[in-house]
């Protein structure tokens, strides 16, 4: 690979070194060429610098604020939808513990307000596990 490496590098040096003449035909015409004409000068050709005037370096100041600012809000979004998603496969996950729980069997009861245990009966635990299994099948696709 590096071999490869050196070896380009070596044929691209002398495109990058590459030289301009300047010369001027009997008519008096100015030409500029790669290859050198009877009586061509070389020239160095220097890369133009753009100095950006104020309203384009405003401009794209500008620009780049919104496009953080777009990235800002789009990576809360994200934040934001990771954490409703994380929230919902939990309640997911409870809710299908407790259908499991039910599914089990046993007598299942809740206190009243004497503190006596209130047994529920068949009928209301198969109510309870059809309304567990379809709030599951709302919420957990």
């Amino acid at each position: 690979m590096r071999i490869a490496l050196l070896i380009i590098s070596i044929l691209l040096a002398p495109l990058a070194s590459a030289e301009i003449y300047r010369w001027v035909d009997p008519a008096g015409n100015v030409h500029f060429s790669a290859k050198p004409q009877a009586g061509a000068e070389q020239i160095e050709v220097r890369p133009q610098v753009i100095d950006r005037d104020e309203a384009t370096r405003e401009r794209q100041a500008r620009t780049e604020r919104f496009f953080e600012a777009r990235r800002e809000e789009q990576e809360a979004a994200n934040v934001a939808a990771s954490a409703r998603q994380t929230q919902r496969e939990q309640e997911c996950q409870q809710l299908q513990n407790r259908l499991s729980r039910l599914s089990r069997g046993g007598r299942y009861f809740s206190a009243d307000a004497k503190g006596e245990r209130v047994y529920y009966s068949d009928e209301e635990i198969g109510a309870a596990r059809r309304q567990l299994a379809s709030r599951i099948s709302q919420l957990c696709r």
